[in-house]
């Protein structure tokens, strides 16, 4: 199972992710240097948004599609929770 993800980082921007195991992930954007480098200098960040794919390709397709949005449309799935 993969998770698609969107956390909010302390400066209010938005990063975009997948992953295996969504609450170690997210641990690790927070504590650790195997966080991303964007949200390592915006910690702390908070989960947004998560969606739950069969495999990683429909979730690397998902997260395509995520990061090609504008901010208001993204905000929008967040609050919507598509």
């Amino acid at each position: 199972m993969y998770y698609l993800y969107i956390l909010e980082c302390a400066d209010k921007t938005l990063y975009t992710g997948i992953t295996v195991d969504l609450e170690r992930r997210v641990k690790e954007h927070n504590t650790s240097k195997l966080g991303a480098k964007y949200t390592h200098a915006r910690r702390p960040v908070k989960l947004v948004y998560s969606k739950k794919f069969r495999n990683r390709s429909t979730a690397s397709k998902a997260e395509a599609q995520i990061k090609q949005m504008s901010r208001t449309a993204k905000l929008k799935i967040i609050k919507l929770k598509i």
